[in-house]
């Protein structure tokens, strides 16, 4: 099984401290890789860095900002001497401080323009900026793998039932940015695949189902019941996929969507 195998391979994981964050880290170490941890508390990755081993190192980045991407280019060579895999998985998924207020921000009518354009500077341009600069490296080097972490709402729209309680009373809808930006992070996914190809680096996405996290239990009979497995994924459902997608088992394969839902986008 020496084609899953990263070894010798440098990775960088942006979002790396979130829910699934860790969880992408500690695959791709797991498989062998040098990782790179990276997210906006420089000393929680330096922290969970260590946690993982030797071979990995925590950098302070915000997809946002050129700058601090190409200085974290410059610490990851000066440490491992190149950049293998890139894991676009930092985005914003809104949530709203105050549960009163949730409902009538998250509606469409009401939704706050600044809410719409920082998932946008986030899902998005995060991904855009983080794939030109680490993956222009990797076209230099003729070989690479960027993978976009979209989701299955990128593909199907929120069911905002899913968000009425057990009264049916609805406390809360999927807002329309985090929709709108996955989708988007799939279709620019093709287009790096298609520009890319050539030279020879690979660019998928993957499209995770809802993760079970302390949701109201409500929502999770709900959730698990338009599921065919019948249950919410749990955060390391995706590492076989994401070292699938990182390693040289998937090299013939780049634009394509990896959807790993439990069925949810089956029926």
């Amino acid at each position: 099984m020496k084609i899953f195998s990263l070894e010798n391979k440098t990775a960088i994981v942006t979002g790396a401290l979130g829910l699934l964050g860790k969880e992408h880290c500690k695959a791709l170490y797991e498989a062998g890789a040098n990782v790179v941890v990276t997210d906006l508390d420089e000393q929680e990755c330096i922290k969970f860095a260590d946690s993982l081993g030797i071979n990995s190192i925590g950098c302070k980045l915000d997809v946002t900002d050129s700058e601090n991407i190409k200085h974290v280019k410059k610490t990851v060579l000066n440490k491992f001497e190149r950049i293998d895999i890139l894991v676009n998985n930092a985005a914003i998924n809104d949530m709203f401080e105050n549960p009163k207020a949730a409902l009538e921000l998250s509606k469409f009518e009401n939704y706050p323009l600044e809410l719409w354009q920082k998932s946008i500077d986030v899902n998005l341009t995060g991904v855009f900026l983080c794939s030109q600069i680490f993956g222009t490296l990797m076209a230099k080097q003729k070989s690479g793998s960027i993978i976009n972490i979209a989701s299955t709402y990128g593909i199907t729209a929120p069911d905002q039932s899913l968000y009425k309680n057990e009264k049916e009373e609805q406390t809360f809808f999927k807002p329309p940015a985090y929709s709108a930006t996955k989708g988007a992070v799939i279709m620019f996914t093709k287009y790096l695949a298609s520009y890319w190809g050539k030279e020879g680096v690979r660019v998928n996405s993957l499209s995770p189902g809802g993760i079970e996290n302390n949701q109201d239990e409500f929502f999770i009979q709900k959730y698990s019941s338009k599921t065919p497995l019948g249950r919410m994924a749990q955060p390391t459902d995706y590492k076989g996929a994401l070292i699938f997608l990182a390693s040289d088992a998937s090299s013939y394969m780049t634009g394509a969507n990896l959807v790993v839902d439990g069925g949810w986008t089956c029926w």
